[in-house]
């Protein structure tokens, strides 16, 4: 087998978007993964969808709102993620510190001095323990009590910051937004210090993305993770991972995986280079620039196409490339596979296999910052 298409099977097989993979649970499939890319926790949801079988929008609420077993913040390049609850702790002491330091010029151009983030932080922290959940509209009222302006980004920084500093911590839906509540009782109880602290984070970390991602570098781990590269390397190095995956164990992956990958899923995002998962010919169609990244039809961890549509409970709409030329699949197995996608999203915003909770609608996944 070529060693191109040998890493992409690998990949796609590690990330549960390829060769038959795909978890039981939420819990499971962030395990495995450890974060989905979540700025958009519609998109997130359908990240969790490709990667769970016989998923549904109520079982990803479930999951995040009743089970708590996995948890939404800024992690991984200071943007957010849904990643196990069980991680949340040491991941926010790895990257908290980090990037509240990068954050603190763009406060300062924002003309929030240090007292008043301070006074900003302590204000939430209560508003959210005696009131919350609370969502960011509300918490941006409240700190017009401290002059600061409703409109712009000043009071989303704010709130930034606070969950940065382990303060509080994305909570449940609330009618179609998001809310905040105090971190320490939202997150399963802390016994003892965080498992893992300082290098020993970073090296955890490392293992952690070279088991979800498969072939990759410690390149690749940095443009990932956000982290220094200096910091990167040596955990890359500490935590013993190896720059090669043999060739010989990706014949035993199963070929001809179908998949509706939605936009900016974590698959498309993780490594330094893009050759393997999108072909250079296509770059554009899948990255059209402004940061987007659209949902994209895989077959075997390669992007054959794009779909669009679906969370009204409609099928998607798809858009290929040139992927009928694809020569390992059997006549009419990719038109079949995708089918069997483009219905699987419908069942996801339909079907309910989960009492709902708190109230909140099906479609209650929104964009956020």
């Amino acid at each position: 087998m070529e060693r191109r298409t040998a890493d992409r099977l690998l990949r796609a097989h590690a990330q549960s978007i390829g060769g038959g993979a795909r978890e039981k649970t939420v819990a499971a499939a962030l395990d495995r993964v450890l974060a989905v890319q979540a700025q958009d926790l519609r998109a997130a949801a359908l990240g969790l969808r490709v990667r769970v079988t016989g998923l549904t929008v109520d079982g990803v609420r479930h999951a995040l709102d009743t089970e708590r077993s996995a948890v939404r913040g800024w992690f991984m390049r200071g943007t957010l993620q849904l990643v196990p609850a069980a991680d949340a702790r040491w991941l926010l002491g790895l990257f908290g510190p980090a990037y509240l330091a990068l954050g603190t010029r763009r406060l300062r151009e924002l003309g929030l001095d240090e007292p008043l983030c301070e006074r900003a932080s302590a204000l939430i922290a209560r508003a959210v323990d005696g009131e919350g959940p609370l969502t960011r509209a509300e918490l941006t009222q409240l700190l017009t009590t401290l002059g600061v302006e409703p409109k712009g980004q000043a009071a989303f920084h704010l709130i930034r910051r606070t969950a940065l500093a382990g303060l509080i911590c994305h909570g449940p839906q609330r009618d179609g937004e998001a809310t905040f509540v105090p971190l320490d009782d939202w997150l399963p109880s802390a016994d003892g210090p965080p498992p893992y602290t300082g290098d020993a984070a970073a090296t955890e970390l490392a293992r952690r993305y070279r088991a979800a991602h498969g072939p990759s570098d410690a390149a690749d781990f940095a443009h990932w993770s956000g982290l220094r590269t200096t910091v990167c390397t040596k955990a890359w190095q500490a935590a013993g991972v190896p720059s090669e995956e043999p060739e010989k164990n990706a014949e035993d992956i199963p070929r001809g995986d179908i998949r509706l990958l939605p936009a900016y899923d974590n698959y498309l995002v993780g490594y330094r280079r893009r050759e393997l998962s999108v072909p250079a010919e296509h770059e554009k169609r899948v990255r059209p620039g402004g940061g987007m990244i659209r949902a994209t039809v895989m077959v075997d961890g390669e992007a054959v196409g794009t779909w669009s549509g679906g969370r009204n409970g409609t099928a998607p709409a798809v858009e290929l490339f040139d992927a009928r030329a694809m020569g390992h699949l059997e006549d009419g197995a990719l038109d079949a596979g995708i089918a069997r996608e483009r219905d699987d999203v419908a069942r996801f915003y339909n079907a309910s296999h989960t009492p709902p909770t708190t109230g909140l609608q099906s479609t209650g996944f929104v964009t956020g910052g």
